[in-house]
């Protein structure tokens, strides 16, 4: 298998992203790429000479200065400062993972030759990926409008030899950066500096690394949740798929049948219960887990389309012999995605706290707290407090952002999507959820322990067998957030199979 990822008109999708993500491909454009590109620069060249009107972002200024035509003479200076200025980003690093997606997705949408960016403005861009060459950017500063506009002007500072990067494992600054390679920087020409700058690439990365992630946690919400109900002596009957025909959502019938499969061969789903019912917690899986499911089935079309769009400003069709100014930086679609994700993985979190309230409560012959001498141990006491606390911060969090906007650009950009935020945002609901999850599977695995000799189903105890080997049953009082700490680490450290993943 090739080591390249070619950059053509395919639509990218999160397989294709996750495998030059994790198998570290080299990035390269193809033909069909680099004539668009040049095609579209020179249009755009012949344009700007042969036509002294004015054209918003080519020859005039930016948001409310948009009637303000500049001298031919200066529209490189006019891209350098427009990078410059709106460089500025506050708050915590964007983590580099993201950053990487940022890039990979800059160029693939000026890479389909409606932008009029330069060919090497292009590749080195690929080079910055391919060096892994990682721009410092900032998680605040974004409208989530008239593009990503702060978080893109510091992916774009060390074109020009300003800002500043990461490089084998060392921050440096854009002018180290250029002379490390021996490298001059980029001269931008007319409407360069807009092309970069407008778009949404800050909030689709945050977009596909949360998608990528969420699934992978709808996954393991099934696996544990099927922990739990073993470990809480439940019912197989609410996951018959009689009744989940009979009102057909997706991810219902999904979740249902997923883990009625992780539950195949188990000895104690089969043994007699003395309950007819269980908890809404755990006979409700399919329709909770479900309807999260199909949340982010919506929010991966969406993402799906944005990653394959062009949302820089103006944009430029060269057959039309057209130059048009739109609107198709504005985050809104991403916004509204963002916030229904964050309310669906909120959901999951809030079940799943609920299951380990019951594991921990002393009910169906568990002992209170899930440890042998309680009282002497407090045992399991306190890690339903944390993960009450994270599904309380949670509920906060996932108030929409999207119902937002402030006036900005004196009043030109009036209304803003503040997707940026809601991406933010959505990503601390998503990891908290993989902590939430881990104390779940540490309550679940301990009190599966209760239920020996009788065991789950070979499935479910090759995954014990594999989890225990990380994380041993706790026979007397520890420092139980080392526990939740490694019970993270395993999660991570899984790998599922991206179609098990995403199959519907």
């Amino acid at each position: 298998m090739s080591n390249i990822h070619y950059i053509d008109s395919k639509q990218l999708n999160f397989e294709i992203l996750s495998t030059i993500l994790f198998t570290e491909k080299q990035l390269q454009l193809s033909e069909e790429a680099i004539e668009n590109i040049n095609k579209c620069r020179d249009y755009l060249d012949k344009k700007v000479k042969s036509d002294s009107a004015p054209i918003y972002g080519i020859n005039t200024g930016f948001g409310s200065l948009c009637n303000v035509k500049i001298n031919s003479d200066n529209l490189q200076l006019l891209q350098e400062n427009l990078v410059m200025s709106h460089a500025c980003g506050t708050g915590s690093e964007v983590s580099k993972d993201i950053v990487k997606l940022m890039l990979i997705l800059k160029i693939q949408s000026l890479s389909y030759g409606y932008s009029g960016v330069q060919l090497k403005t292009v590749e080195r861009l690929i080079d910055f990926y391919n060096h892994n060459i990682i721009p410092v950017i900032y998680t605040q500063g974004s409208l989530g409008a008239s593009g990503d506009l702060a978080p893109l002007a510091h992916l774009s500072l060390p074109l020009i030899g300003k800002g500043e990067v990461y490089y084998n494992n060392e921050r440096i600054s854009g002018e180290e950066l250029l002379k490390k390679f021996n490298w001059n920087k980029i001269e931008l020409k007319s409407k360069e500096g807009l092309a970069l700058l407008n778009g949404t690439q800050f909030m689709s990365a945050y977009g596909v690394h949360l998608i990528l992630k969420s699934f992978k946690l709808s996954y393991f919400a099934d696996l544990v949740g099927a922990l739990s109900l073993e470990a809480f002596d439940g019912r197989l009957s609410p996951f018959n798929e009689l009744i989940h025909f009979i009102r057909p959502h997706n991810g219902q019938i999904k979740t249902a049948k997923r883990i009625s499969n992780f539950l195949d061969g188990s000895e104690l789903i089969e043994q007699y219960k003395e309950h007819v019912q269980d908890p809404y917690s755990f006979r409700c899986m399919p329709q909770v887990h479900g309807a999260s499911k199909d949340a982010l089935d919506y929010c991966k079309k969406t993402f799906l389309t944005e990653i394959n769009s062009v949302t820089d400003n103006p944009n430029i069709f060269i057959e039309a012999d057209e130059i048009i100014s739109g609107g198709n930086f504005h985050g809104q679609p991403l916004a509204l995605a963002f916030d229904f994700l964050s309310i669906a993985m909120a959901e999951l979190g809030s079940i799943s706290e609920r299951r380990t309230f019951q594991l921990v409560s002393g009910l169906r012959s568990l002992p209170p707290f899930l440890v042998k001498n309680p009282g002497l141990n407090s045992g399991f006491m306190i890690p339903q407090y944390t993960a009450a606390s994270i599904v309380s911060q949670n509920k906060q969090l996932a108030t929409p952002a999207s119902i937002d906007s402030i006036v900005s650009s004196n009043g030109q950009e009036d209304h803003v999507s503040m997707g940026a935020n809601a991406a933010t945002k959505a990503k601390q609901i998503v990891d908290n959820i993989e902590t939430i999850l881990a104390i779940e599977l540490l309550n679940a695995s301990q009190a599966l322990h209760f239920r020996l000799p009788i065991k789950t189903s070979p499935f479910l105890e090759s995954f014990l067998k594999l989890f225990r080997s990380e994380v041993p049953f706790i026979e007397n009082d520890i420092v139980l957030s080392l526990e939740i700490k490694k019970t993270v680490q395993f999660l991570q450290n899984l790998n599922i199979d991206t179609e098990e993943l995403f199959e519907y």
